[in-house]
């Protein structure tokens, strides 16, 4: 598994992923209040495979956990990833769910 440093990026909207002075993957968001909304995630060709864009995932969710936001993951890669990881599910809004093809409770 690779050393992977993620950082938020508030002043770009963007979490960033670093591995060995590369950048390997963001995700990005936009900020309203107490609600994330995650736009897209994405990791170079180069570093795919490698499971990157699951720790940006779980980083991104831990961290709006810890921030007490509700997330909007309109990203079909962080809503896929919650709906396979239903912890995380109380994160989202109930009456935002099925926007999202996620299921009402875990």
């Amino acid at each position: 598994m690779d050393n992977v440093k993620i950082t938020n990026v508030p002043d770009a909207s963007r979490y960033e992923a670093d591995v060995d002075g590369a950048q390997a993957g963001v995700v990005e968001y936009q900020l309203d209040g107490d609600t994330i909304m995650f736009t897209h995630t994405g990791v170079p060709p180069e570093f795919e495979g490698r499971g990157i864009a699951s720790q940006l995932a779980r980083f991104v969710l831990d961290d709006a956990r810890a921030r007490g936001l509700e997330v909007l993951p309109r990203c079909p890669y962080i809503a896929g990833w919650i709906a396979r990881h239903t912890d995380y599910l109380d994160l989202v809004p109930e009456g935002a769910r099925a926007r999202y093809k996620l299921p009402a409770s875990s």
